[in-house]
């Protein structure tokens, strides 16, 4: 990794892991339908020369947080659950990506993002991907504004809205309602939604 302070901008890609999309108790595939422009994105950081930062949800088995999700053991340390997709894997440790294992909803507290952050002070556009909308991408962007704004530093940070998607489980998570309420929240902070392609049918096709 070369010297962090030569980069202007910054793409966090949040949990796209085997875990939340394709297989154990919280995956749900039809967040696959984000792939195609997380791959944009990525292609036209690399293009730059810009800094992408992955976050992987990362759990002991004695998690705490599992007790939050009904008790669901997911992302396991050491399993697949726990590793980029397939369609990202081969990225990691190439020049100018990075990725960092939470063990929280809020990628903020990623052990080295704080730390990271403060090296590449130049960066000061973010572009934000991944899932899940209400959770772990709306408790890292608030929590990584909040600390910006602590620190006097002015950025500006892109939702990057047909790179990101939530879940749904019927009468218990809205898909729609969850997304909605987190994207009201997020543009109250200060964060800018950033829509690219088309509108998509619930199925996840384009309209």
């Amino acid at each position: 990794m070369k010297n962090l302070k030569v980069y202007q901008k910054c793409l966090i890609i949040v949990d796209m892991v085997n875990g939340f999309v394709r297989e154990g108790g919280l995956a749900d595939s039809y967040i696959e339908h984000t792939i195609d422009r997380q791959q944009e994105l990525i292609q036209e950081y690399q293009k730059e020369g810009e800094l992408i930062i992955f976050i992987k949800d990362c759990h002991e088995l004695d998690s705490v947080e599992h007790q939050r999700f009904g008790d669901i053991r997911h992302c396991l340390k050491g399993t697949k659950e726990a590793e980029l997709m397939d369609e990202f894997k081969d990225l990691e440790g190439q020049e100018n990506i990075l990725s960092f294992e939470k063990n929280c909803t809020s990628f903020r507290e990623a052990p080295g993002f704080i730390e990271t952050m403060d090296e590449a002070e130049n960066i000061k556009e973010f572009d934000i991907a991944g899932c899940c909308t209400d959770i772990c991408i709306a408790n890292g962007v608030i929590s990584m504004m909040n600390y910006f704004d602590q620190v006097n530093r002015r950025v500006e940070v892109r939702l990057q809205e047909d790179a990101i998607e939530t879940y749904e489980i019927p009468g218990i998570h809205d898909r729609k309602k969850y997304s909605d309420a987190a994207y009201l929240l997020l543009e109250q902070q200060g964060a800018k939604r950033v829509k690219k392609l088309g509108g998509r049918n619930e199925n996840g096709t384009r309209k």
